[in-house]
């Protein structure tokens, strides 16, 4: 049983690595460096050197929220001489182009079929002119000086990207889904902004980032995470990604546990996809220290990891009567024993919508990793579909 022993504790240190040691590890690391040098932030431009900049919004059947996301745009901080609104409808088939049309300050691309996201990225910035754009969902909000601390990153030239942070609006009463997707995107915030520090931010998300025009390569159609995807060939081009939390996008949660399941498996699907097409990041003699990021934050998340997550429990239970010290084995038995069934407590209370964040953490923990599991599922059953559309999940 010896080998049992040893794939058991790796396994351990792995799981205990990719969500905790990491983060740990990451903050020390970055402490060092700050130790020894400091990079100074260059002043803001005035507004007469702000470049111009494209807001670039793709967006499917999306009538409910484009005057409300017509207003904040033009409530930016931005001169607006400066600030180009561009809209990608293609596929759309309700009142989203009708809405629109009431928005003289927005252009409107449009063409009846759908292909997908990626595939209306990819066509709209054929039509994009201005060296900055800035990307962002029909369905989030900005703070008003989000282009600015944008804008003020790309100062760096070694900066090709900036991603901006998620944020998930605060509800009176949060349900399972909303309540573990917020605490989740404020650890997940906490590390970026580690990353960045330390060298460059691990990709970036769709709700709001920006890239210089030049460096964008048009994508596969039926890539899953064009946002990430994209973002990370242009660290393999020699720049970073800067992180700016005063820079911010602000969505509600996902409706139920169902509808964040719609996305948690596209997003594990679209990992393992990205872990495939990124494989040269993995290659540190290439990439240097952004391969541990890399592979630290992301790859072990969306590979490895889950699965050793739920080989723990069954090598753990083998352990305890096979091993002559089972005493070790039976109290960290226990731990992980009461760790699920406070997620199954927390699932019981999220199907009687009853609020208690406590348990959504143990829940939406084990959620997570089940459905990066499902993501390869659905993977297996995309593939040949020349098209990325899927079904969009439900806002709370």
């Amino acid at each position: 049983m010896r080998a049992f022993e040893i794939i058991f504790w790796i396994s351990l240190s792995i799981v205990f690595y990719t969500y905790i040691g990491y983060g740990i590890l990451l903050y020390v690391l970055v402490k060092i460096k700050e130790c020894f040098r400091k990079t100074p932030t260059p002043p803001l431009p005035a507004d007469n050197r702000l470049p111009e900049l494209t807001l670039f919004i793709a967006a499917y059947n999306e009538e409910d929220v484009v005057d409300e996301k017509m207003r904040n745009c033009l409530a930016l901080d931005y001169p607006a001489d400066k600030l180009h609104i561009l809209w990608i409808t293609d596929g759309s088939n309700d009142r989203t182009r009708e809405r629109l049309s009431h928005w003289p300050q927005a252009t409107v691309l449009h063409q009846p079929l759908r292909l997908g996201k990626t595939a209306a990225l990819n066509r709209g910035m054929r039509f994009v002119s201005t060296p900055l754009v800035v990307f962002t969902d029909a369905n989030t909000y900005l703070n008003r000086e989000a282009l600015r601390e944008i804008v003020h990153a790309f100062a760096n030239p070694r900066v090709g990207c900036v991603a901006g942070e998620k944020r998930i609006a605060v509800q009176v009463k949060d349900n399972a889904a909303s309540g573990g997707e917020g605490l989740y995107w404020k650890y997940e915030s906490a590390l970026k902004k580690l990353d960045a520090r330390l060298y460059s931010a691990v990709g970036a998300a769709g709700e709001l980032f920006a890239i210089r025009r030049e460096l964008f390569e048009e994508m596969p159609a039926d890539t899953l995470l064009d946002d990430f995807i994209l973002s990370l060939r242009i660290v393999m081009r020699g720049y970073t990604i800067a992180y700016r939390a005063d820079a911010y996008a602000t969505e509600s949660g996902s409706a139920d546990m169902r509808e964040e399941e719609k996305r948690k498996v596209r997003i594990a699907a679209g990992g393992l996809q990205s872990v495939w097409r990124l494989r040269a990041l993995l290659n540190p003699f290439r990439y240097g220290i952004f391969s541990f990021q890399y592979i630290s934050h992301r790859v072990l998340r969306w590979s490895l990891t889950p699965v050793l997550l739920f080989l723990l429990l069954p090598l753990n239970t083998v352990l305890i009567f096979t091993t002559e010290h089972p005493l070790p084995y039976a109290f960290i038995w226990l731990l992980q024993t009461l760790f699920y069934l406070m997620g199954s407590w927390g699932y019981y209370l999220s199907s009687r919508h009853i609020k208690n964040k406590i348990l959504f953490i143990p829940y939406y923990f084990l959620f997570m990793n089940i459905n990066v599991i499902r993501g390869f599922g659905y993977l297996c059953k995309r593939r040949g579909q020349a098209g990325g559309a899927w079904e969009k999940a439900r806002r709370a």
